[in-house]
């Protein structure tokens, strides 16, 4: 992987909305270590953020569905990075779909509105996988060649129009400074270990350690999904700020295809358990494959991931194990 110049980040006032998340957690972490200025704005309690982040940050809690948060969140910053997203498990975005939809609208264009009249001049949209329509393999060109799966729909047209709205700040005020990138399922410490709503390794993890036999899950074992590792996405997200085009999605995953079979094979084995698992066909387990092509991220910004699928779900699980009081503290939903 191409390194980061950390010289675009020295000494920038750096605003990460939703920086006590999971992809939130280590990027501020690296960006203290490039020697950047960051705010973090959350709705999580200031102690829960120090307690993560220490105190070299500079720390706002406010909620970014409100106009005036986020014009207060961004000024006197020079770069954004939105990182605030809704993640669940399958399902929950149905059950739950205006507590979904509606705010996720409200804060891609408050913040993005209120960067743009700050003259921000660097702005990192975290967009995803689940804007795709079906597709064996997912590259960024075909994200409007149909419409996202009928259990994603809210989440995905919801990431597709914070990326209209980048572009038509690009095309009517020529306010070049959004990046856009497409995540794939990401996973790592400071998940969201609650089976109820976490998706599918977090909870998997956890049940298993909990003793769960048999371990039910829903599908058969057959859909295909691209999962990778959180500081690969950090990684990303460092390289896309710096040399991604304006308003140019670029994908962020392993590229490599796992089932959901396998996964579950892997974390029961490295969980050390003897956990047998049985399949729920009647349940709903989403898209067939779910894949990203890594080709752009490869030859426009340099991006390839380091950590395999069992070594990231090896220190998942021994973050877990070690951490499991501080991983049951939260979730808000509203955070990467």
């Amino acid at each position: 992987m191409t390194k980061t110049n950390s010289s675009i980040y020295f000494g920038k006032r750096i605003l990460v909305s939703g920086g006590t998340g999971m992809i939130g957690i280590p990027l501020v972490r690296a960006l203290l270590a490039l020697g950047a200025q960051v705010t973090v704005v959350s709705l999580e309690q200031e102690s829960y953020a120090r307690a993560l982040l220490g105190s070299s940050i500079a720390f706002f809690r406010g909620d970014l569905t409100c106009n005036n948060t986020c014009k207060k969140a961004v000024e006197g910053q020079e770069y954004v990075f939105n990182l605030v997203g809704i993640k669940g498990s399958v399902g929950i975005g149905v059950k739950r779909a205006a507590s979904y939809f509606v705010p996720m609208l409200r804060y891609q264009s408050n913040l993005l509105e209120a960067a743009y009249r700050e003259g921000v001049s660097r702005y990192l949209f975290v967009s995803s996988i689940c804007a795709y329509p079906p597709a064996a393999l997912h590259l960024e060109d075909n994200v409007w060649n149909g419409l996202p799966k009928q259990n994603d729909r809210y989440a995905g047209i919801a990431k597709r129009i914070g990326e209209l709205e980048a572009e038509t700040y690009l095309h009517e005020y020529n306010w070049d400074a959004v990046r856009v990138v497409r995540p794939s399922n990401v996973y790592g410490p400071f998940d969201d270990f609650n089976p109820a709503t976490g998706q599918v390794i977090p909870a998997l993890i956890r049940r298993v350690l909990d003793g769960e036999c048999p371990v039910r899950i829903w599908g058969d074992g057959s859909v295909i999904r691209d999962f990778i590792f959180v500081q690969d996405v950090v990684d990303g997200l460092l390289l896309a700020m710096e040399q991604a085009p304006p308003c140019f999605p670029i994908n962020l995953g392993s590229g490599v295809p796992t089932t959901i079979r396998q996964l579950a094979e892997i974390i029961v084995t490295e969980c050390g358990a003897s956990s047998a698992i049985e399949w729920d066909p009647s349940k709903p387990a989403g898209d067939p494959v779910r894949l990203l092509s890594m080709e752009r991220a490869e030859a426009t910004i340099g991006f390839f991931p380091k950590t395999p699928l069992q070594e990231g779900i090896r220190q998942t699980i021994h973050w877990y194990i070690q951490n499991r009081e501080l991983a049951h503290e939260r979730k808000n939903l509203l955070s990467a």
